[in-house]
């Protein structure tokens, strides 16, 4: 995810957490407690001047391939 970002978005500032292990029991959580639930905070040039909704939308792209291989929950920060 971290790489993809930081391609993708130039970020100035990144910071990728895994917060499955917070979420056993919780729908989408795989019972390994970990690759489910994640947390991203994250600046970016990219994010200059576009609403709220548009910025979380260039994260959610650039994680498309995450999302589809069963990443569940991103929590973002846009800093």
């Amino acid at each position: 995810m971290e790489r993809s970002l930081r391609t993708t978005l130039t970020p100035t500032t990144l910071q990728v957490l895994d917060e499955s292990h917070l979420h056993a029991g919780h729908p989408g959580a795989n019972g390994t407690g970990f690759g489910t639930h994640f947390r991203v905070r994250i600046a970016s040039p990219s994010f200059t001047g576009l609403a709220r909704v548009r910025q979380h939308r260039l994260v959610y792209d650039a994680l498309q391939e995450f999302i589809d291989r069963g990443a569940h929950a991103i929590a973002i920060e846009i800093l």
